[in-house]
C-alpha cells in the first residue's frame, strides 16, 4: 500500500497493509507539514535463523510500533531523530516499512527451543 505524503490527512486515518504472512495495522496522520505519525501493530509470523545451530524456524510477531515519517531530511537534536523514517519521492510505502521491520527482527539473535533445552552446548567463560 502506498500513499502520497501530501495526501496524508491531519486527522487520524486507519490503514491495513499485508505482506506475506505479516500484517501492519493502525493509524497515521500528519502532525506538521513535513512529519506524519504512525501508530500500528505488526502481527503475523516470520521465519528466523537460530544463532547457535543455524536451523530456520518460525516466530510469532505481535509488536506495537510508533514512529514518524518525514518527506525531507530530518535534523533535530532531540531523541525523536531515532524514531523518524525519511521517505523517498514523497511516497509512503507501507510494504517497504513491513519489509524493513521484518529485516530488523531477523537481524536480531534468536535461539530455537532445541538449543535452549541443550544447555551443555553453551560456552561458558569463568
Amino acid at each position: 500500500m502506498q500513499i502520497e505524503f501530501r495526501k496524508v490527512p491531519f486527522t487520524a486515518k486507519e490503514f491495513t497493509a499485508e505482506l506475506d504472512s505479516v500484517k501492519l495495522e493502525g493509524t497515521f496522520c500528519k502532525i506538521s507539514p513535513t512529519l506524519a505519525k504512525v501508530e500500528a501493530a505488526l502481527v503475523g509470523s516470520a521465519s528466523v535463523d537460530c544463532c547457535r545451530c543455524g536451523v530456520e524456524y518460525t516466530i510469532e510477531l505481535n509488536e506495537n510500533l510508533e514512529f514518524l515519517l518525514s518527506n525531507i531530511v530530518y535534523k533535530d537534536d532531540s531523541e525523536l531523530e531515532n524514531l523518524v523514517i525519511e521517505i523517498e519521492n514523497d511516497m509512503i510505502d507501507f510494504d517497504e516499512i513491513i519489509e524493513s521491520e521484518i529485516s530488523s527482527i531477523r537481524s536480531d539473535y534468536h535461539i530455537c527451543t532445541l538449543c535452549l533445552e541443550n544447555k551443555d552446548s553453551i560456552e561458558k567463560e569463568y
